[in-house]
């Protein structure tokens, strides 16, 4: 990896339109890497400006009646970023700070992730301003029926197909099947991923992201030369890719000392028993599903889990928590994001001038979209693979992406970052210029 980033002047936007998205920081990082990419790769101005603007936008108003008796009325997003290279793909997040920029980063950030991978799809997001542990079973069920009733026009299994996302699961995903089928009279299992198994669900699929978080630790490892048994892993978030990433890293010997989620951090830098973290944090007497209160491990304050020395950190909850405040005092050799969007452009600048191996988000963590596909697949030609089909071929993939990210990073001299995401834009690109403009 470059010791320095290369100094970029990026392809100006020949008109900048305003957007809706402007005063959203999330957005604006995602525009800034867009800008620098042009840069590199020489982009159209016009198809740069193209690229900088969400295909279609939705937000919607999602009355529902509470357990008490009121009626509450949620907002809700769905943001297509592109429809160039197949239909929109992305995951529904339920969070209480979800906005319209937030998804529409999501969504461009997707675009990319699907273009590095190959994949049939462009990117889309979708969100709920919510906090779904305080809703009960009920609530949730029928606020996301009525949130699929409400963006059914724009979603389809050829237009836009939702995934699980924070917030969000398996269940989720089997109530938006449901309330799309019986709309159009008839079992459609290809309008969402992340199904239930006995729904047409791919097994596998929830640990997907995380599986292909490891993949390319381990890729990255083997380059560096890094013994896995004596390695050590701080992991931030527990939900769905930390927890597995944390699972899969044990299995393979590394030492996980330090995870934090939504309610706080724990460490034990002799190594954390992950296999009972995993039971604890399923428990059913522990409500909240938090790391908090393990005993097998003391308490820390959540802004130290982050700077805590290890050889692999993981970000794998919220965009935009490694930053220039931050960046100087990370003390890993690997920083491997599976969150989306974790390291702001200022901290990538200031991370390219240390020896942190940065495997970035658009490749990362894109085993959960990759897997997507499978499944949706498999629900088109009503053919299910085995479990053993579906982890060959994701880590093909992965491996596959990863080498030609470390390939173009090293005959350009750019960071891991701008070699992926320059592989994304460019592929979209190529296909938006052979495509032309209509009319």
């Amino acid at each position: 990896m470059p010791s320095s980033a290369p100094v970029v002047l990026a392809t100006p936007f020949k008109h900048p339109p305003v957007t809706l998205f402007d005063t959203s920081p999330t957005f604006q990082m995602a525009l800034q890497q867009l800008r620098t990419v042009a840069g590199i790769i020489n982009l159209d101005p016009g198809i740069a400006e193209r690229l900088s603007v969400p295909k279609r936008s939705m937000v919607v108003g999602i009355p529902i009646r509470m357990d008490d008796g009121s009626t509450h009325t949620f907002i809700g997003y769905r943001v297509q970023h592109s429809l160039t290279s197949g239909a929109s793909k992305g995951g529904l997040r339920y969070a209480p700070h979800v906005d319209l920029g937030e998804v529409a980063a999501l969504a461009m950030w997707m675009t990319w992730k699907c273009g590095i991978m190959n994949l049939p799809f462009a990117g889309a997001k979708g969100g709920v301003a919510c906090d779904p542990a305080a809703l009960s079973l009920g609530e949730k069920e029928r606020l996301t029926r009525r949130f699929t009733e409400e963006v059914q026009a724009i979603i389809g299994p050829r237009i836009d197909v939702m995934a699980p996302d924070m917030g969000t699961d398996e269940q989720t995903m089997a109530w938006i099947y449901d309330t799309y089928s019986m709309k159009i009279g008839y079992a459609c299992p290809e309008i969402v991923t992340g199904k239930p198994v006995e729904l047409g669900g791919c097994i596998g699929r929830r640990e997907a992201t995380g599986r292909g978080v490891v993949y390319c630790i381990r890729a990255a490892m083997e380059e560096l030369k890094i013994a896995l048994d004596q390695s050590t892993a701080v992991v931030q978030g527990f939900g769905n890719v930390g927890s597995v990433t944390c699972d899969e890293l044990h299995r393979l010997g590394v030492k996980v000392t330090a995870v934090g989620d939504r309610y706080g951090a724990i460490r034990n830098l002799k190594g954390l028993d992950v296999p009972a973290l995993l039971r604890y944090a399923a428990d059913e007497k522990n409500k909240r599903k938090t790391v908090v209160g393990f005993p097998g491990a003391e308490e820390i304050a959540p802004a130290d889990l982050l700077t805590t020395p290890c050889t692999i950190l993981v970000p794998a909850a919220m965009e935009r928590l490694i930053t220039a405040e931050n960046a100087s005092r990370l003390r890993c050799r690997i920083l491997a994001e599976g969150a989306n969007g974790p390291t702001t452009p200022e901290a990538d600048t200031i991370l390219a001038g240390s020896d942190v191996y940065i495997i970035p988000d658009v490749l990362c963590n894109a085993g959960g979209v990759t897997v997507s596909y499978f499944e949706w697949v498999q629900d088109i030609q009503q053919f299910m693979w085995s479990e053993e089909d579906v982890n060959n071929e994701l880590r093909k993939l992965m491996l596959n992406a990863f080498k030609r990210v470390r390939k173009l990073a090293i005959e350009r001299n750019l960071t891991n970052r701008m070699a992926a995401l320059s592989l994304g834009v460019q592929k979209v690109a190529n296909e938006k210029a052979k495509r032309g403009l209509f009319p």
